[in-house]
């Protein structure tokens, strides 16, 4: 005698389903905030990072100058006779970025190439070019010459604000504020 058993084929209920649909729900409400405030975390660690390696250069810029880039102008290299000359007046970005980016004698002057002897100095920056600003995404500078080490930010859209009396450099922001409150000219 042939015996059939017949089996019940069973599945997931749908108050199992709910609930394993809300369980997800609250562990996706835990993790995402942890992503959101780890790429804020990241934007300011690239900021300090920036800055570091900026002042850095400006630092070592004024040990072999006596002053800081765009406190006297990039020009004057009659000696670049191979390579582009700097052309940047007193004051100004071009200035700051041939200084930092190219080789220089010590009046400041600034060339390309370093031309024998001519300019001995740098290049203290690879690129001629400044990094953006991580928390704008912008890469402008705005130079002042107040010489105040109470430099602020002015302009959340901005990037970069340099005083060259007094060689601060910082973020171009008074106005927003990091995850741990701080503004972004503080860094």
């Amino acid at each position: 005698m042939k015996q059939t058993v017949t089996q019940l084929q069973r599945g997931f209920t749908l108050v199992e389903l709910l609930i394993v649909v809300i369980i997800l729900a609250l562990l996706a409400a835990i993790v995402v905030p942890q992503f959101a405030s780890s790429t804020d975390d990241a934007k300011v660690a690239s900021l300090d990072t920036t800055l570091s390696n900026i002042r850095s250069a400006l630092d070592l810029y004024y040990q072999q100058h006596g002053e800081y880039p765009s406190a006297i102008a990039a020009t004057g290299g009659a000696a670049c006779v191979a390579g582009t000359v700097g052309a940047g007046a007193i004051n100004t970005e071009a200035a700051f970025l041939e200084q930092l980016a190219y080789y220089t004698n010590a009046d400041g002057a600034a060339c390309s190439q370093k031309n024998g002897t001519a300019f001995p100095y740098g290049p203290y920056l690879k690129k001629k070019e400044l990094p953006k600003n991580p928390i704008t995404n912008v890469a402008t500078l705005a130079i002042v010459n107040t010489g105040d080490l109470t430099l602020i930010g002015a302009n959340p859209a901005a990037g970069w604000k340099f005083d060259n009396a007094s060689g601060k450099f910082i973020a171009d922001d008074s106005v927003n504020t990091d995850p741990a409150g701080n503004t972004y000219d503080t860094h």
